[in-house]
């Protein structure tokens, strides 16, 4: 029975996994392609916008991920420490990735702030809309 709730919460939690590997995948092919602008005005540091909602996303996935990992019952504030250290090594890493592709410029510190800025946000987005999963959670456990 034991063995049995704990599958139920990874194949639950695996979803979620699979859905923020692939994020992370496309966040690595991004960050590997030419930057393109489209036509138009040029909008100053609109790439710190991007870089915002690119990590609220991931942020979003990764904290349903631990959410259900945790069995709907997470401690809130470890599951934003886990959430801002593991994103924010991310932001670093896209930062460097990006460094190494000569029609890009990586390593900007205000890139990496956006990407903090945006998991923070995707973790409180995240912990607001967890409550109308929690009645139906309940009542399928149930």
């Amino acid at each position: 029975m034991i063995a049995s709730a704990f599958m139920k919460r990874i194949i639950h939690a695996g979803f979620f996994l699979f859905l923020f590997v692939s994020w992370f995948g496309l966040l690595w092919w991004l960050s590997s392609r030419a930057v393109t602008m489209p036509g138009g005005p040029e909008i100053t540091h609109i790439d710190k916008v991007y870089h915002f909602g690119f990590f609220f996303g991931g942020s979003g996935l990764f904290c349903a991920f631990l959410y259900r990992l945790f069995d709907n019952q997470p401690d809130w504030g470890q599951l934003l420490w886990i959430t801002m250290i593991v994103m924010t090594a991310i932001g670093a890493i896209d930062e460097w990735h990006q460094s190494l592709h000569p029609s890009r410029s990586g390593n900007d510190a205000m890139d990496l702030c956006a990407d903090v800025f945006g998991s923070l946000f995707g973790y409180r987005v995240f912990r607001w809309l967890h409550r109308w999963l929690e009645p139906r959670d309940r009542a399928q456990s149930s």
